[in-house]
Formats: structure tokens, C-alpha cells, sequence
């Protein structure tokens, strides 16, 4: 299967509740929310589509004014698209995009419980800081994780001689 990486369009709005509907018990985004996610401008999302133009994931990035870290807002890879680089791919693809605007660190919060997300973070380098008790709607805890960006010089190309 081919999946494809884009930015995230208004137009997405009801397959990305879709997805939320499909991977989230509890603390979904509303449409509204989601809308508002994909048209403001200190955010960026990132969608995964299939050989069928089907959202199988997204990722949202919050960016905060003065601030050197980027917030991981949201990530979610459709249940039956698991298992095969997706969220990794997603996930690297979001912190090149954060690199892009200038961010040095990418901040996110996991549910204590979710630990397939948890090793992917592991996996790609974030670190769990701080406990945060409570966090959810559901009264499940989670971690707050992050990673410091480091900035990948691409070499020049080369000379004809």
C-alpha cells in the first residue's frame, strides 16, 4: 500500500473526526475543534492518505509565539494502518516540519496507558519528564515527554566540473 504525507486541509475536517472516532475512546476533537486546528496559523497538520485517498492518519503541531518548542497537539494512525512505519513516518515528517518554523524541541503529552505510542516516542528519541496526574478526561494519567531537534545540514550539491 501507498500512503502519501500532505498538509492537512479544511476539506479533511470530517474524515479526520472519522478517524478520532475510530481510535479514541474519550478526549476526541470536535469538528469544530478540528476545523479550527486546520485553519489557524500558528498550527500545522500533516495528514497520511492510502492508494484511496483515505485519511489513515494525521498529526497536529501547535506553535507557540517566542517559543523554541513546538507542542505535539495531536497524533493518530487508524487502527487497521498500525504496524507498518506510518506513525514513525508521520512523526518524523511533523518534526522536520517543526524544524521548518524554527522549533529546537517537540513537546507532547501521552496517556500513561498507551504504550505502543509511548515506544514509538522511546524509539525516536523522546524522553519522559513529568507525570501529570489525572491528565485525561477518563482520570488516566499521562507523561509528558520531549526531544530536543536537532538541525540536519543538507549538503550542497555538487558541482559539474
Amino acid at each position: 500500500m501507498t500512503r502519501v504525507l500532505r498538509p492537512g486541509q479544511p476539506a479533511d475536517c470530517d474524515a479526520l473526526y472519522q478517524l478520532e472516532e475510530r481510535c479514541f475512546e474519550g478526549d476526541r476533537f470536535s469538528r469544530r475543534q478540528l476545523a479550527h486546528l486546520l485553519t489557524r496559523a500558528n498550527a500545522v497538520t500533516l495528514v497520511a492518505v492510502d492508494d484511496d485517498s483515505r485519511v489513515i492518519g494525521y498529526g497536529t503541531l501547535l506553535f507557540r509565539r517566542n517559543s523554541v518548542t513546538a507542542r505535539l497537539y495531536s497524533f493518530c494512525v487508524d487502527p487497521d494502518a498500525r504496524g507498518g512505519g506510518l506513525g514513525r513516518a508521520l512523526l518524523e515528517a511533523l518534526e522536520q516540519a517543526a524544524r521548518q518554523r524554527g522549533s529546537q524541541r517537540l513537546a507532547l503529552e501521552v496517556r500513561a496507558d498507551n504504550r505502543v505510542a509511548m515506544g514509538l516516542y522511546r524509539r525516536t528519541g523522546y524522553v519522559a519528564h513529568r507525570w501529570l496526574d489525572d491528565y485525561y478526561a477518563d482520570g488516566c494519567a499521562a507523561w509528558r515527554m520531549d526531544k530536543r531537534l536537532e538541525f540536519v545540514e543538507t549538503p550542497p550539491a555538487a558541482a559539474n566540473h
